[in-house]
């Protein structure tokens, strides 16, 4: 990774998998990093075991549920006051809720909607009016999965609110290109997290069956 040095980066969903690893990966090129999680013991343990590891107080943590518009606002301007800066926003909270077509609620289909998708394009929204008003050439990158772009059973409305990330990314590039900001989303396969791990106990060999490599995704792998 580049160097970060003075810059400001802010992850969601990242107590653990993907965006912890991104977390660690940026306070290690010398930003400083606000990280995301619903549950705020997690939030807390995670940055101190990143700060612990590098030697430095570079990572903050924020407890809110990005799906809680007026919570994820104050929390990004908040850490955007801090430092006088936003560089980077990585909105990779999301959740799965497995289900087939026939037998989804209503109740799991707003959830997954309202985390995946409200929660995604108003930290968007947020990043970049942060980073207008400072004039700051930003990065936003969206986290979409591969399941945005091929179907799989039992993941149909995951999948959808995916997709629908990868449209979002689009939309919104062709709004702040003006600004400098560029907005990208990214789409990991079948990565092993203790999420999708807890899941899935057998999420490892189940995907490494039917993967190309012969393997899983790990965090690595992303950051």
């Amino acid at each position: 990774m580049e160097r970060f040095d003075h810059q400001a980066v802010f992850v969601t969903g990242a107590g653990a998998g993907i965006g912890f690893a991104l977390c660690k990966a940026f306070a290690e090129a010398g930003a400083h990093v606000g990280l995301n999680d619903l549950d705020a013991g997690l939030a807390a343990r995670a940055s101190a075991a990143i700060n612990a590891g590098i030697g430095r107080e570079a990572v903050h943590p924020y407890a809110f549920d990005v799906a809680n518009v007026e919570a994820m606002q104050s929390g990004m301007r908040d850490f955007c006051a801090r430092f006088d800066r936003l560089d980077v926003l990585i909105a990779n909270a999301g959740i799965t809720n497995y289900g087939g077509f026939l037998e989804y609620t209503p109740e799991a289909f707003a959830r997954v909607m309202q985390v995946n998708l409200t929660g995604s394009y108003f930290s968007a929204q947020t990043a970049a009016h942060l980073m207008i008003e400072r004039r700051i050439p930003g990065r936003i990158v969206l986290m979409s999965s591969i399941t945005g772009i091929q179907a799989f059973l039992n993941l149909g409305a995951y999948g959808i609110t995916k997709a629908g990330i990868r449209m979002m990314a689009r939309s919104i590039a062709l709004e702040l290109g003006q600004y400098g900001i560029t907005v990208n989303a990214i789409s990991p396969g079948a990565t092993l997290t203790e999420r999708t791990l807890a899941d899935d106990p057998g999420f490892e060999e189940n995907w490494a069956s039917v993967t190309p490599t012969g393997r899983a995704g790990y965090v690595e792998d992303i950051t």
